[in-house]
């Protein structure tokens, strides 16, 4: 541990009788004094003798130092030494290495010539032999020395080929016979080493056919024979991908050139195999069946590019995805040209039956809705003055909008949109893609739901109808669930193939105005069914409020809390609020029960002005307001409740005491309104004419 000297002089003191830090009876400073002086003397003889013994180890460490620094210096002298041998032994070995290569030079040159003129002897040998017609050499007649043969005719037919056709005509077609027979053998020996599955008796004759014109022809054998029982299953693409698996490991062990051989071969499968698959599987439906004719081009081209996926493995010289590209062009060139056009068709058609078929299911013979001329002066009519035009159709509840044609609709843009993006070239992407978009806005928003739309604005009753029955809610609800999905799609599947071209801002002005052309019809088929509301709530005050309700004969029997026209109208109203937040979501549901909460409350506001109330049916009255203003809170409006509790502050005016008029119209609720209001209530009273009323309000 550290050495504290406070401690240690604390534990000395403790150890010595009659000492310790604190005193006390048995305190002897004395002895205390004496323990330390007899320490202090040990301290002072235990530190010369540690300082003895220092000083011996310094002198020892010394003296091995030297000894170790004159050992360095020997090492040193010794290395230097070692270095200078092996420097002249390394010059020694560069002088005898140059004369030997001097001396190998020197010999290559005298063996080459002599080599050569040896070969040109057995040259001429064999030259004689051709041009005596007689072959008597072993190599020409041992069909096991085909090889060496091969060799020397091949020599022999370069140089025949130098040679005057006038003089020499008979030597140099014996030679060429010789050439083309020994080339056959070869082709056919190679074929058979094929069969037998010996690799090393296949390498040595493409090597010696290699320096052959019919080495080409040798490749195409090998090409063909590995195809032989490759392809016996149902799936091509699989067996092609299997077979260029099985030749890329083997084609290296037999040839020089395995990447030249490799791209053969997948050349041949996708020029006979795959073309002739691939027609086979498009002509049958491509004029008869445009449905399953896309799907089998798409998955054709799916399927194909995926092999080509596979094969970029492989080694198939420089620019293999060039490569590829091109034999997948040459294949489906002639059928992606016109692709997008079939596309477009198919998908008209499609989607043009699909509809049909749904209104054919409701017995509903779709009206024309025109679009010019008259027409268009009525839309523009009926969006500025928000009046029913023409007579009022009875849609007997059907919204003319179904989700699983919908569903449909999508689903089939979905799956053009994937094949536009496999099958359209790069370049056209964009374009093709606007184009199935504009298939989609054509039958799902104005086919289907711009027509839902017009039929269900035709369908509004007028608002003085009895009994209406109002749908364009239910129409509303399902307008907006479509919506969704159809906004979904555009940013699924259509915004990743526009995104960085100049028709992204196309599509999303063309999605603008088809969204707020459809919201115009929706906010006016909205207003024209809160209208219709206001309307049926009008029928019920008139057909339920008596005069009576509000000045009974009887003010001192009245037995009701509220008036049954009150019950009847917020029972109405609470119906409706109910319905509208299960047509609408988000801001929507605020923005329309606001709307519908303050015209509710004007039609009470107007409705109550038009009785005279006495005290009992002052009381009445403010009970049926109470009522009124809890179906308020339902809407969960704060302007709605709002005008409520002012409204129910204004009935108070009808049956306080006359003396308390001026301090309740100076209350919270009623004093920033305008007196002509307040006044107007006030009039209300059946005791307003009496002189003390008007006195104490004026």
């Amino acid at each position: 541990e550290p050495f504290v000297a406070d401690e240690y002089i604390e534990r000395l003191a403790w150890r010595t009788p009659g000492g310790g830090s604190r005193g006390g009876e048995a305190f002897d400073p004395k002895r205390l004094l004496e323990e330390f002086v007899n320490h202090i003397q040990e301290l002072q003889v235990m530190d010369e003798r540690i300082q003895r013994k220092v000083e011996k180890l310094e002198q020892q460490c010394q003296k091995e130092a030297k000894e170790f620094a004159k050992k360095v210096q020997e090492l040193q002298k010794s290395n230097q030494v070692a270095f200078q041998h092996f420097q002249e032994l390394d010059e020694h070995i560069s002088y005898v290495a140059t004369k030997v290569c001097h001396l190998g030079d020197q010999l290559e040159g005298v063996n080459t010539p002599r080599q050569r003129a040896v070969e040109a002897q057995k040259l001429m040998k064999y030259f004689n032999e051709f041009l005596d017609g007689e072959l008597k050499s072993d190599v020409f007649t041992n069909s096991e020395k085909i090889k060496e043969a091969a060799d020397i005719i091949q020599k022999l037919h370069l140089i025949a080929q130098e040679l005057p056709f006038d003089r020499f005509s008979e030597v140099k077609s014996k030679i060429a016979s010789k050439y083309h027979d020994l080339e056959c053998q070869l082709i056919q020996e190679f074929t058979s080493a094929q069969r037998r599955g010996e690799i090393s008796r296949m390498r040595e004759v493409a090597a010696v056919l290699l320096h052959f014109k019919g080495y080409s022809h040798c490749v195409d054998v090998y090409i063909k024979q590995c195809q032989e029982g490759a392809f016996l299953r149902n799936d091509v693409f699989e067996d092609a991908a299997i077979l260029c698996q099985r030749v890329n490991k083997q084609v290296g062990e037999v040839f020089s050139n395995p990447e030249t051989v490799l791209a053969k071969l997948i050349q041949n499968i996708f020029e006979v195999k795959l073309q002739s698959y691939v027609k086979d599987q498009l002509e049958e439906h491509r004029k008869s069946d445009a449905e399953q004719y896309l799907k089998n081009l798409y998955d054709l081209y799916t399927r194909t590019t995926n092999l080509s996926s596979k094969l970029m493995e492989f080694n198939l010289g420089t620019d293999k995805q060039t490569f590829l590209s091109k034999l997948i062009k040459s294949i489906f060139i002639s059928y992606l040209e016109n692709y997008i056009e079939v596309e477009i068709g198919y998908l008209k058609s499609r989607s043009a039956m699909i509809l049909q078929r749904y209104y054919d299911s409701k017995n509903h013979q779709k009206r024309s809705i025109g679009t010019g001329g008259i027409q268009d002066l009525k839309e523009r009519i009926r969006q500025r003055t928000n009046l029913p035009l023409g007579p009022s159709i009875d849609t007997h509840g059907e919204t003319f909008l179904s989700q699983e044609v919908v569903v449909n609709l999508l689903q089939e843009t979905k799956q053009a949109f994937e094949r536009c993006h496999r099958l359209s070239d790069p370049s056209d992407l964009p374009k093709n893609a606007f184009r199935i978009f504009s298939m989609l806005v054509e039958f799902l928003c104005t086919e289907h739901i711009d027509y839902a739309l017009e039929t269900g604005l035709a369908g509004i009753p007028s608002s003085d109808s009895k009994n209406a029955n109002l749908y364009f809610l239910d129409v509303v609800h399902q307008a907006n669930t479509i919506f969704h999905l159809f906004d979904k799609q555009f940013n699924d599947h259509l915004m990743p193939l526009i995104s960085s071209s100049p028709k992204l801002s196309e599509c999303l002005q063309k999605k603008k105005d088809i969204i707020e052309q459809m919201e115009v019809k929706l906010d006016m088929g909205i207003d024209r069914t809160l209208n219709c509301m206001i309307g049926q709530m009008k029928h019920i005050l008139a057909a339920e409020q008596k005069k009576t309700d509000f000045k009974p004969e009887d003010e001192n029997n009245v037995l009701i809390q509220y008036t049954n026209a009150c019950v009847k109208v917020c029972g109405y109203v609470r119906k409706q609020v109910e319905k509208i937040r299960k047509s609408m979501d988000g801001k929507n549901v605020d923005t329309v029960l606001m709307e519908l909460g303050v015209r509710f409350h004007r039609l009470i506001y107007e409705h109550l002005q038009q009785y005279s109330y006495s005290c009992m049916g002052g009381m009445l009255a403010i009970c049926d307001v109470a009522e009124y203003r809890k179906c308020a809170k339902d809407f969960k409006i704060a302007l709605v409740l709002q005008l409520f509790d002012t409204l129910h502050a204004l009935c108070n005016l009808l049956v306080v005491a006359p003396d308390n008029l001026k301090q309740v119209c100076s209350g919270e609720q009623l004093a920033n309104l305008d007196k002509n209001i307040l006044h107007s209530f006030v009039q209300l009273r059946v005791d307003y004419r009496s002189a003390r009323l008007a006195r104490h309000f004026s």
